[in-house]
């Protein structure tokens, strides 16, 4: 199935944009393009031949792969790409950098193993520089991945769809690119904004022979210079009279960040970073709401999957990847829950500049816990199970289950801190692969004290975090009893609708309330928000979030149909609602 940019896609270099906008270095070299694979049984050591090609970033399933073909559990995947280092990056230490491979891979240059990678989600970098040789080098990647056969996280990824549960997404998917380093540069830089105290504080990481080297920081904004001045690594730099960042005023300041080594300059890099504040406060009322910037904000959101009928896990384009970010703001919602996937980093870089702000699910892992526990006891009240004695029941039975669960999500943090937009972290969704959910809050918190938490999103309520959070189908919105943690509906809705033309599959199409057409569609998200929603805002609501963006293969419950080609609801209906959605 086409999507709306399916013919925009250029197979000579799929998605060339600068795949990490927070940390922008001139030197570098984009692979994305035809690879050779071979799919293989597990004990083969090396292909002795490839079996085609594969347009990389796209999984091996996708249709923009040119392969749309499963791996199975008892495979590997290997790739093989040939290219020649450009002059501007020899003699230069030369990372290679991965924006996601699901699920373990090993990466070989030049026949020589170079490094392992285990998680389907979070970006990793090697250095390749020892195994390079003049001239043209091989690049081999081989990648195991058992989908649900496993208990890795992988969120709705299986074998077999049906229902609410979507294509594997196997292999390579984010983009694959070189660069170019001296012998001391940046390795990271981590912003911790404070409107407060008027400070953003800058903790830079650097690499090679990092030994006596220097700082000098440029801070602007819209052209104007704010802050210019050698700084330490570990530096509070004053932001005077800062623009905040809301989603209505998305304002972001421009770095320039320059390492000198015996008076010399080893590396350039920019970047940028916005002040805001993110937390859960009473109002004037003792009414625990959602705060931005030390203000009451409503957050009217939806469910975003992130999946694409061509290229699965991965947007066909940059142009697409925009277009659901700014299509649903110019709907009037001002936040997108990013449900069990991780984006490459140039999504939140679009939702850091056009203004829409962040949920962000850890992504689910271990088993499915069964339709019983998942949905017959949360709908008829049951909401609180714990889940720090039988690890079984919520199939974490094993540690090391939980302990990689552990790894991913602080790599997930990290990955992530400097997302000016993300304003929630959603560790465990609806119970599946929950474990331990107050300690993992607590582990959150003091990974990240910035952000908000909404410990386990849906139903098995522990207790903590920031979040009462509600998840409701089909069955009457009631109003929860209050507490110290902000109320927020985090899913509703869903409701469904079958556009002929532009569905993925006509027999299995599924949702949970079904509509005729875009009227009666309409009509009934209507009612849903003016008798059951917008009533309970003054009583202590402060938060939706609609399911969906769009249909996702056999779900079709999206404001969008799946393609992106056609609004299923009447789109000044959605706006005017959602104007209603306010505190004010």
């Amino acid at each position: 199935m086409n999507s709306v940019w399916t013919d925009k896609v250029d197979a000579s270099c799929p998605l060339p944009e600068y795949p990490r906008p927070q940390l922008v270095r001139d030197n570098w070299l984009n692979l994305n393009g035809i690879f050779s694979y071979a799919v293989l049984p597990q004990s083969a050591e090396w292909p002795a031949q490839y079996d085609g090609e594969i347009l990389v970033p796209f999984a091996i399933e996708s249709q923009l792969s040119g392969v749309e073909k499963p791996l199975l559990p008892t495979q590997h995947l290997w790739y093989q790409k040939r290219f020649t280092l450009p002059k501007a990056m020899q003699g230069k230490t030369v990372l290679l950098h991965f924006g996601a491979v699901d699920w373990k891979c090993r990466v070989y240059m030049n026949r020589n193993l170079v490094g392992e990678h285990i998680g389907g989600y979070c970006a990793f970098s090697l250095d390749i520089t020892p195994y390079l040789l003049p001239g043209e080098n091989e690049l081999v990647v081989c990648v195991y991945d058992p989908t649900d056969n496993g208990w890795q996280q992988r969120g709705k990824q299986v074998l077999q769809t049906r229902g609410f549960w979507y294509t594997a997404t196997s292999g390579i998917w984010q983009t694959v690119w070189l660069e170019a380093v001296s012998d001391c540069y940046v390795q990271s830089i981590r912003y911790t904004p404070d409107i407060d105290e008027g400070t953003v504080r800058l903790q830079t990481a650097l690499g090679g022979a990092a030994q006596d080297a220097q700082l000098r920081l440029t801070v602007s904004f819209a052209g104007e210079t704010v802050f210019s001045d050698s700084i330490e690594p570990d530096a509070a730099v004053p932001v005077p009279d800062a623009k905040l960042w809301s989603p209505e005023t998305p304002n972001l300041y421009d770095v320039k960040l320059e390492v000198y080594k015996d008076g010399v300059c080893t590396d350039t890099v920019t970047s940028y970073f916005g002040m805001r504040k993110f937390c859960v406060e009473k109002d004037a009322a003792g009414i625990a709401r959602l705060f931005l910037n030390n203000k009451p904000y409503f957050q009217k959101g939806l469910l975003d999957q992130g999946y694409w009928p061509d290229g699965g896990l991965t947007a066909p384009t940059d142009e697409a990847m925009i277009f659901d970010i700014a299509e649903m703001k110019r709907l009037g919602f001002n936040m997108l829950r990013k449900h069990i996937k991780v984006e490459p980093l140039r999504w939140y870089y679009h939702c850091d500049r056009l203004g829409m702000l962040v949920w962000q699910d850890m992504v689910s892992g271990g088993a499915y816990i069964g339709d019983f526990f998942a949905g017959v006891l949360p709908n008829i009240g049951i909401l609180h199970i714990p889940d720090n004695k039988n690890y079984a029941r919520f199939k974490r039975a094993k540690p090391e289950w939980r302990e990689d669960f552990r790894r991913e999500l602080s790599e997930i943090l990290d990955l992530l801190y400097n997302t000016v937009s993300l304003y929630a972290w959603v560790p465990f969704n609806e119970a599946w692969g929950q474990f331990d959910a107050l300690e993992i809050c607590e582990r959150v918190r003091r990974q990240d004290p910035t952000r908000v938490v909404d410990h386990a999103s849906g139903w098995y309520d522990q207790g903590g975090g920031d979040i009462q959070s509600m998840h409701k189908y089909v069955l009457p919105i009631r109003m929860r009893r209050l507490d110290d943690r902000a109320f927020v509906i985090t899913e509703f809705g869903g409701y469904s609708r079958k556009v002929p033309g532009h569905i993925w599959n006509l027999k299995k199409a599924f949702g949970y309330l079904m509509f005729p057409n875009k009227e009666k569609l309409t009509a009934a998200y209507r009612s849903l928000l003016e008798k059951q929603v917008i009533p309970l805002v003054q009583r202590g609501l402060s938060g939706t979030i609609y399911t969906q963006v769009s249909d996702v293969e056999n779900e079709v419950n999206g404001m969008y149909t799946y393609d992106r080609a056609e609004l299923k609801l009447d789109e000044q209906t959605v706006i005017e609602l959602n104007r209603k959605l306010t505190f004010e």
